[in-house]
């Protein structure tokens, strides 16, 4: 194992550290328990957005804090789910009498223990709601979840539920959002190659030279098959022909198309694939009006990429397009 780290037991820690010292003027880092928060938070009479899970998805989700996305992010261990307390204290240090949303992915830990959070807050009468993302069209369940899994459609949800927030949306009305994004936005992955994850000191999974895994999830979980390396081609529309036909989209639709690199792969063969995508997209009719290419929902260093695709209407554009600035977006 090579990585740029001290002892594995304090990456996270040290990382977080890095994060305060690197974005003031965005944000703050509370430890014991971590909490990455906005730097103006909390502010009186706006929902409070807040997503968080294990670490090593970076920039999901301290990169996404500030304005016009989370009022905070709850970094666990790697790929361990942030603890009941620390969820709490992302509650409590960002509420500003308007009640908090909490997005959360769809792993077991996440779940349960993002619920447990919502009703300790719910007992100091804070008004708190959780929404699932469960996008990932590639399994039923998983290692790590009873369902589908929560992926790229992560960041979807919390651009456009933040942009509302900002804007002063109620609880209510951010919640609806939420859910109507979770409805419309589907993922799929793969890999070339598997994450090591620092503890552990050795790969999560191996692939043979010749071999790529179809499916994946963000933790290194395994896929809907082990299949021979493709061409781009190939790739990409193994990817994209199970996410349009589970809504399904059709001929006609508008979408936010986001391809995602999973940590390892460079920006020349993402931009590459993304081409692909849209062309693919286009000889089915179906037109891309907005588009996110990069490394945003990542998995340490795995070599793979995935797609995701949200259907898109004028409410939705329209708070896509709102005005973003955290250390990973900003527009």
């Amino acid at each position: 194992m090579k990585k740029i780290i001290n002892e594995p037991a304090d990456v996270v820690a040290e990382a977080l550290r890095g994060v305060a010292a690197a974005h003031p003027e965005l944000l703050r880092v509370q430890t014991d328990p971590a909490v990455i928060v906005r730097a103006d938070a909390p502010v009186t009479g706006k929902v409070a957005v807040v997503s968080g899970g294990g670490s090593g998805h970076e920039p999901l989700h301290g990169g996404f804090v500030g304005s016009g996305m989370l009022a905070a992010a709850v970094p666990g261990a790697v790929f361990t789910s942030p603890t009941p307390d620390a969820v709490q204290a992302a509650i409590t240090a960002t509420h500003g009498g308007a009640g908090a949303l909490l997005v959360v992915k769809n792993y077991t830990g996440d779940v349960l223990n993002f619920e447990t959070a919502a009703e300790l807050a719910a007992m100091e009468d804070v008004d708190v709601r959780s929404v699932i993302v469960d996008d990932d069209v590639a399994v039923k369940d998983s290692t790590h979840t009873a369902g589908r899994r929560g992926v790229g459609g992560t960041l979807m949800v919390e651009k456009i539920v933040g942009a509302a927030a900002e804007r002063g949306a109620s609880l209510d009305e951010c919640e609806a959002l939420a859910r109507k994004v979770v409805s419309q936005v589907r993922s799929m992955g793969m890999a070339l190659t598997a994450p090591t994850v620092p503890h552990a000191g050795q790969p999560s999974f191996e692939l043979a030279p010749d071999e790529m895994e179809i499916g994946i999830g963000i933790h290194g979980e395994p896929g809907r098959a082990r299949v021979p390396m493709g061409t781009a081609d190939e790739i990409v529309a193994q990817l994209l022909d199970p996410i349009l036909e589970d809504l399904p989209f059709a001929e006609g639709d508008d979408v936010l198309l986001f391809t995602n690199s999973m940590g390892g792969t460079p920006q020349l063969e993402l931009y590459l694939a993304h081409g692909v995508a849209e062309r693919l997209l286009a000889e089915r009719g179906i037109t891309v009006r907005r588009r996110l290419v990069g490394p945003y929902v990542t998995s340490l260093e795995m070599q793979g990429m995935s797609l995701t695709l949200l259907k898109l209407d004028d409410e939705l554009t329209e708070l896509w397009d709102a005005p973003v600035h955290t250390a990973a977006l900003h527009w």
